[in-house]
């Protein structure tokens, strides 16, 4: 097990030589800081703990503060623990990069899912509507709430309420692309979250250790066009001038010996 901290950046789509299009979620991977290493021996459990994303130290409190400095490390926006990793690999103060995971290998990525507000049952649980016509009283309500007999509403029945942001899931998502230059992972499909949300990327439970083949991608580089200036010597320039120059006093002489209309008449 293995996994890194990033910020979902959006999405966008890439093609392959091949002519296949795939759409893929950006996510933005800085460089993680080991912050706390967790043992059996110490608190029960093996664990470490990964803090990213730099904020000012006037928005961190003294703990914040003294908990990263054992690890060599400035405030950090988002701190989260990944349990079950091979902890002797790892050291305090250590960083993370993109690299940790390789194209075309299988990850689960969990994020908390957008706010929806208070929304009904048919919007929060899929529930079915009733006829919408005018002899009909019941459209989008909740529907019954419970039997006659214990007369009260039993936990764990489906009501409208408070929809999203909840933690969210998505198993076996393909890492496409890894760019080391701007701390970019390029992933498969959707991933949940609104824009600059948390998100933690971790080797697929389901198929861990499958790699898919790399798929070979379109790349697009700007055409720089140099424009090359014609570099004229000072011997040009100054034939160039005198010939204007000879023009001009021929113009003039010509103007000056042919004689005008009030002269003639």
């Amino acid at each position: 097990m293995k996994g890194i901290l990033g910020r979902k950046i959006g999405m966008t789509q890439v093609f392959a030589k091949n002519g296949k299009l795939t759409p893929v979620t950006v996510i933005e991977v800085e460089p993680n800081i080991v912050s706390q290493i967790k043992t059996v021996a110490t608190d029960g459990y093996d664990a470490i703990q990964l803090a990213t994303v730099d904020k000012r130290e006037k928005l961190a409190n003294k703990p914040e503060i003294g908990h990263l400095k054992k690890a060599n490390a400035t405030p950090k926006r988002f701190l989260k623990e990944i349990r079950g990793v091979d902890v002797s690999n790892y050291s305090l103060g250590q960083e993370i990069k993109a690299d940790l995971f390789e194209e075309g290998e299988m990850v689960d990525v969990t994020g908390t899912s957008k706010g929806k507000g208070f929304q009904g049952v048919i919007k929060r649980h899929n529930q079915s509507r009733g006829p919408m016509g005018h002899g009909s009283q019941y459209h989008r309500g909740v529907g019954s709430l419970g039997t006659m007999l214990p007369m009260r509403v039993l936990p764990g029945k489906k009501m409208p309420g408070h929809m999203g942001v909840e933690q969210v899931t998505i198993q076996n998502l393909e890492i496409v692309q890894i760019d080391m230059e701007n701390n970019v992972i390029l992933v498969k499909g959707n991933v949940p979250g609104p824009k600059k949300s948390l998100v933690l990327i971790k080797t697929a439970v389901k198929n861990s250790g499958v790699v898919n083949e790399k798929q070979d991608l379109i790349t697009y580089v700007e055409e720089v066009v140099e424009e090359v200036a014609e570099e004229t010597t000072t011997e040009e320039t100054e034939e160039a001038t005198t010939e204007v120059a000879e023009e001009t006093e021929e113009v003039v002489n010509e103007v000056e010996e042919t004689p005008q209309k009030d002269e003639v008449e």
